[in-house]
This record gives structure tokens, C-alpha cells and sequence, in this order.
């Protein structure tokens, strides 16, 4: 029902316009969801229940945010990563809607390929801004579309400040990095990678490794099932890489 709603409100409304209105377009939709059982930390609504996506995704009604996100916003605001410079890819709408209006931040978002919203375009593999020029950066479900992966960390390294932290996620397996530049149609792509835009499913040793390669000390978060999960719409068993530089 909920992409049947959504494909059919962006065949009539404007992507833009979309945009621009999407907490009042959604609110219509939201309403219908209000009660006790949950609550997305990011909007703050209380919910009797997420929307369950096809892939088993728990979406807010009301903001739009995937768990992914919700779990991001726990994990910066806990560390207290919302001060200074914060370099943001490809970032989600809810969380940009979030992030444009603190005033504790200097809040740069980046999208190379214009599929989100965000003030700059930013080449990951050459960022157009000066060594340690960031305070935070997040980095999710980035590194996975991108072909020269190496030169994109060693710029991640380059442009964030000493004792800076950058956030990583990406689709995780077991074993080793699985990459083949040979393959590069897109149902070639997603038959080996998962997505037809992927070019790599990374193993989480084979990320860290990476990382420590250019310099960067990396925390592990692994995250099981636990009573918040129900309650947030979290998703577990996951993982987010905290590389500091």
C-alpha cells in the first residue's frame, strides 16, 4: 500500500515540490499510524507502528527515515558528533531536514550524482576543500558505488581534522572483499553485488583493513537484538564502522 501511495503521489506531484512539502504530505499518511507502541527518535512521533517495507524495512510514517538512519541519529548524537564541520554524503532527506537546522553545525551535504538533496557536489575521490576541514564526517552506503574506493578513503583521511571521526556503513559480508571491475552492466552488477549500482560487497576486515591502511584508527559497533530495536524501529544484527583520524 505504502509504494503504491508513494509511485503514485510522485506521478502527479514534481520531485521538487514533493521535496519541498514531504513532512505536510506525510503527515496525512502518518496520521493513520499515531499510538504508543513505538517512536522514531528522529521526528519524535509515537507510533502504533512503523510502515514494513517489502524488503523488511521499517519506514516512519511521518520523516521518512529507514532504521539505518534512526540508528545514525542515536549513535552521533550520543557521541556528541554534532559540533563544528560535519561532511555529509548522499544524505536522506530526514536526516538533512534535521542536520540544515542546527545551529551547533556547519552543515555540508554532498551528492555527486544529484539523486539527493544537499548544497554541494562533491567528487568523493577529489573533495574540493582543504586538508583537516571537518570535524565529522558520515559516510553511509557510499563506499560500496565507488570504483577507486582507495583514493576516496585517502581523501576521507585528507579532509577530516586530527582527532576527528567519520561514520561508515555499507552492506557487510563474510570473508573477504568481493570486487571484479570486469563486471559492469548494471544485472551484472546486481546479480554479484546485490545492486545494480554496486561495485563491491565489502567484508568488514576488508573495510577496516582498508582504513588502517591510510592512517585511520576504526571502532567496530555491533549492534544485537534488544528491547530498544522494537521500540525505535532499529534493525539487528548490524554494524557501523567509526574510523578517527
Amino acid at each position: 500500500m505504502y509504494s503504491f501511495i508513494k509511485k503514485s503521489i510522485k506521478s502527479i506531484i514534481p520531485k521538487q515540490l514533493f521535496f519541498k512539502n514531504e513532512v505536510l504530505f506525510r503527515y496525512f499518511y502518518g496520521v493513520f499510524y499515531i499510538g504508543n507502541k513505538h517512536q522514531c527518535n528522529i521526528c519524535e512521533k509515537k507510533l502504533r507502528a512503523f510502515v514494513k517495507l517489502e524488503n523488511e524495512d521499517l519506514l516512519c510514517p511521518f520523516c521518512g527515515s529507514l532504521p539505518r538512519n534512526r540508528r545514525l541519529w542515536k549513535l552521533v548524537n550520543e557521541n556528541h558528533a554534532l559540533k563544528g564541520n560535519l561532511l555529509h554524503f548522499s544524505p536522506s532527506r530526514n536526516l538533512y531536514r534535521e542536520l540544515k537546522k542546527d545551529n551547533n553545525i556547519i552543515y555540508y551535504s554532498t551528492d555527486f550524482e544529484d539523486e539527493f538533496i544537499a548544497d554541494y557536489k562533491f567528487d568523493i575521490t577529489s573533495i574540493t576543500q582543504g586538508d583537516s576541514s571537518f570535524d565529522t564526517i558520515i559516510c553511509y552506503h557510499i563506499l560500496e558505488h565507488i570504483m577507486d574506493d582507495r583514493k576516496a578513503i585517502t581523501e576521507l583521511y585528507r579532509v577530516l581534522k586530527p582527532n576527528g571521526n567519520i561514520y561508515i556503513q555499507t552492506p557487510f559480508k563474510e570473508g573477504d572483499i568481493y570486487e571484479d571491475d570486469s563486471i559492469s552492466l548494471p544485472k551484472e552488477r546486481l546479480k554479484h553485488f546485490g545492486q545494480d549500482d554496486h561495485v563491491r560487497i565489502y567484508s568488514r576486515d576488508g573495510l577496516i583493513n582498508r582504513l588502517h591502511k591510510n592512517g585511520f584508527q576504526v571502532k567496530q559497533k555491533n549492534f544485537q537484538l534488544n528491547e530498544e530495536d522494537y521500540y525505535f524501529g532499529f534493525k539487528s544484527p548490524e554494524t557501523v564502522l567509526i574510523a578517527k583520524k
